[in-house]
């Protein structure tokens, strides 16, 4: 049977992390290997002045004493006798969209399974003032989670997956919004200003990907693909026609 490594950022004794255990059991086997206190906002802080201590909580369940991609880099390189098929992290309490993706623990886990060559998806529920659901996108995780299984392909790829507040209308890949900040999601009953969904890249403007967080509003699961390559390659061009002055 398949194996998956799940963590998250929010600790072991997440809501969200059991309700993703719960709705892969039957499909893989699981190892979950999760920080011992909530890591939110850590981004992908590596924990190097302290002696990483694993602690076995139950069968195929570990805690660590470090940040969501140190748990990962634990795992990968010493825990797991066979390579897992696939990473998830989450469900994070909340969503983590546009530039929300830079602080994210739960994405930067994902991006650390990727960065060692395997597939991998965040997973994240976007909450209003209610009871937060985190059995909302319970169906479409596992169907996601098996189709990747399936594809026993796809080294390095990362997904970062939003589920929306209200009843889920559809699925949208969408691309990383840069501009406009949820702190929590609690008001998405109203939508931001006009302008506050433009971008200074009139590119992007054109672009007919759908933003991230333009999904979720509209109460579709976002799925937005993410890269390990950072460069500008726009900027690269300007640079190269620029860098030969500065050694005159």
């Amino acid at each position: 049977m398949s194996l998956v490594l799940l963590t998250n950022d929010d600790g072991i004794e997440a809501e969200g992390l059991k309700c993703l255990e719960d709705a892969l059991r039957g499909l893989a086997d699981t190892l979950v290997v999760a920080p011992d206190r909530e890591r939110s906002a850590i981004s992908h802080a590596l924990t190097i002045h302290t002696t990483l201590e694993l602690i076995k909580v139950s069968t195929n369940r570990y805690t660590l004493n470090g940040t969501p991609a140190d748990c990962i880099i634990y795992a990968l390189t010493h825990l797991t006798e066979r390579p897992p098929h696939l990473v998830i992290s989450g469900i994070n309490h909340g969503a983590n969209l546009g530039d929300d993706i830079m602080y994210s623990g739960t994405v930067a886990a994902a991006r650390e399974a990727s960065r060692h060559g395997v597939p991998s998806l965040a997973i994240s529920q976007a909450y209003a003032d209610a009871p937060i659901r985190f059995d909302r996108g319970a169906k479409f995780i596992r169907n996601l989670a098996k189709m990747m299984l399936d594809l026993r392909g796809g080294a390095g790829m990362c997904l970062n997956v939003n589920i929306p507040v209200g009843k889920v209308r559809g699925v949208m890949v969408t691309r990383q919004g840069c501009t406009f900040h949820f702190p929590h999601f609690n008001s998405l009953d109203r939508q931001p200003p006009d302008g506050r969904y433009r971008r200074r890249d009139d590119k992007a403007v054109r672009s007919a990907i759908t933003l991230d967080f333009k999904a979720i509003i509209e109460n579709y699961i976002s799925v937005t693909p993410l890269q390990r390559d950072q460069t500008d390659y726009t900027t690269v061009q300007s640079l190269l026609k620029d860098t030969s002055r500065l050694f005159q």
